[in-house]
């Protein structure tokens, strides 16, 4: 009689212990990837909304500050600062060597008949209005990030002609983040006012040209006679009294350049 063998089976059981680990591991990367979104979206957040209204409260709070001091001076007497600003700014177009010194930031204010020294550095000391654009800011000198631009300021390039002088009265603002003032510069067209109060007078420019990307180093945009180094059909050929305003471009970017340029056509005393 055959013997009959019995097959047992055999059962390879897998390990326990190594799936618990790559379990426990594929759980940290997902919570590792859940944090690192949140802490991306926080900062988003921060930049884009923030920022804006931190420095939009700022600016606003500033305009009403220059407007009360303004009303002041007007019932008596105020006094102005003669600090004479000397440094290096950051950001904004390359600067100029002397560009616009004629009309540069010290000396007689157009239109006022009184003389008044420069701003001190990062001091707001005029407000910018462009109605197409529902703006209203101070305006400051210099063009450093932390000291003005981050503020939502507009900042007035060092060298260049103050409002209502001969020359270029050179600006720069953010078109992103902190305020944003310039972000729909883009949108202005011929003709457009520009109004650039200060203590003592009204300026009015009208929107003439504009030049839609430059270098980031192209100073000849803010020169006196503002014309482009990098595209010399840009600009004007004759000397005048002339506003540049300046922002990055394209959007959420800092390789280039937008330019607007216009003309003062309107002085209005206070």
């Amino acid at each position: 009689m055959r013997a009959v063998r019995e097959r047992i089976p055999v059962v390879v059981q897998r390990n326990s212990r190594g799936r618990r680990v790559a379990a426990r591991g594929l759980w940290t990367g997902a919570e590792l990837v859940v944090t690192l979104g949140v802490v991306l979206l926080l900062l988003v957040v921060h930049q884009l909304w923030w920022t804006n209204r931190q420095a939009r409260a700022g600016a606003e709070h500033q305009v009403r500050a220059l407007q009360r001091e303004w009303g002041e001076e007007r019932g008596g007497t105020g006094a102005v600062p003669d600090d004479d600003p000397d440094g290096d700014a950051g950001g904004g177009v390359g600067r100029t060597g002397g560009a616009g010194g004629s009309g540069g930031s010290g000396g007689r204010s157009a239109g006022s008949g009184t003389a008044h020294s420069a701003p001190r550095w990062d001091q707001a000391y005029a407000v910018i209005r462009i109605p197409r654009l529902g703006l209203v800011a101070p305006v400051a000198q210099g063009v450093s990030k932390s000291g003005v631009l981050d503020k939502g300021y507009v900042g007035h390039y060092p060298r260049t002609a103050q409002p209502g002088r001969a020359g270029n009265f050179a600006l720069a603002g953010h078109r992103n983040t902190h305020g944003e003032p310039f972000r729909y510069i883009n949108r202005l067209r011929r003709g457009d006012r520009i109004d650039v109060e200060t203590r003592d007078a009204v300026y009015t420019y009208t929107v003439d040209r504009t030049l839609a990307r430059t270098s980031a180093r192209d100073s000849g945009v803010i020169a006196a006679v503002p014309r482009s180094n990098v595209k010399p059909y840009a600009g004007y050929a004759e000397a005048g009294s002339y506003v540049t305003l300046t922002t990055c471009t394209p959007e959420f970017t800092s390789r280039y350049r937008l330019v607007v340029w216009g003309k003062l056509m309107d002085v209005r005393s206070r």
